[in-house]
């Protein structure tokens, strides 16, 4: 199975819409869920430095034997507390990710987290526009950045982001964030395409909706992403699940079923942007 949409980046690169996460997934059984996914048809794969797990989805990217040029994949720099990045440490830590992925290239190159703070990524992206002239990343651009960040990095920089990677789903929908994507020409990403914790899928709502369409709740809410032009990368580590998540395209939410799921987020439920400080040293 190889027939996933695909949503071409402002650079003009394909990517394709339902990719396969692996943060919380141990470096020790990334190459099995890498090779699980690829297998079943997925053909984006999503990692980075600070998952600790950029080997074995190396691995798992080599064990699957798909051809390289078949195969989207993701890694992010991490610009935590602990150091300040100047241009050469970027450039280190970006062949450093490549070393560990086993990859001559990567298809997309994302600044972590804006750490606004400090100013870190308008110094950041200026490695990352080299990068990206280098061809060794076929694109790049930024996570959990909010408005303000993207206006900013707008003034200091004529390279627009091709994707913003962020924690998306009905219960924090980013109606605001999506739209200014749009303008910028920006595509949304959702790394927490199924919320967090299991709340959004054990919803009454949810369940009723996915009940009428003969699918499981995970799978209309990644409908819904699809639908509304997102790019998604659930994250499991069960094959039953990885290949669930992925039998999404024979289906279509109506326009009613559409408002319903983005209307959860109209609610006192509600998501958060940005890393967990209890999982990153942030």
């Amino acid at each position: 199975m190889n027939d996933i949409p695909v949503i071409t980046l402002n650079n003009g690169v394909p990517m394709p819409r339902l990719g396969y996460g692996v943060w919380q997934v141990p470096d020790d059984e990334a190459e099995r869920a890498v090779r699980t996914a690829l297998e079943a048809g997925y053909r984006s794969i999503d990692t980075a430095a600070a998952y600790d797990n950029e080997t074995g989805t190396g691995k798992g990217l080599a064990a699957a034997g798909v051809p390289r040029e078949e195969v989207f994949v993701t890694t992010k720099l991490w610009n935590g507390r602990q150091r300040t990045w100047r241009r050469a440490e970027v450039l280190e830590a970006f062949e450093q990710s490549l070393d560990r992925l086993g990859l001559d290239h990567v298809d997309l190159y994302l600044i972590h987290w804006p750490r606004p703070m400090r100013d870190d990524f308008l110094h950041i992206w200026e490695a990352f526009e080299e990068i990206a002239a280098s061809g060794r990343a076929r694109a790049v651009g930024v996570s959990n950045f909010r408005p303000a960040d993207l206006e900013r990095l707008g003034e200091r920089s004529a390279l627009v982001p091709a994707v913003n990677q962020v924690e998306l789903h009905p219960l924090f929908p980013q109606p605001e964030l999506r739209d200014l994507h749009g303008r910028l020409g920006i595509a949304t990403e959702a790394w927490s395409p199924l919320g967090q914790g299991g709340e959004l899928l054990r919803l009454p709502e949810v369940a009723e909706i996915a009940g009428r369409y003969g699918r499981s709740p995970a799978q209309v809410v990644l409908r819904w992403h699809l639908q509304l032009g997102n790019v998604a990368i659930p994250k499991s580590v069960t094959p039953s699940r990885i290949r669930e998540n992925l039998d999404v395209f024979g289906f279509e939410l109506d326009a009613a079923d559409m408002a319903r799921l983005e209307g959860l987020g109209s609610g006192p439920r509600a998501g958060r942007i940005g890393p967990d400080p209890a999982v990153f040293d942030i």
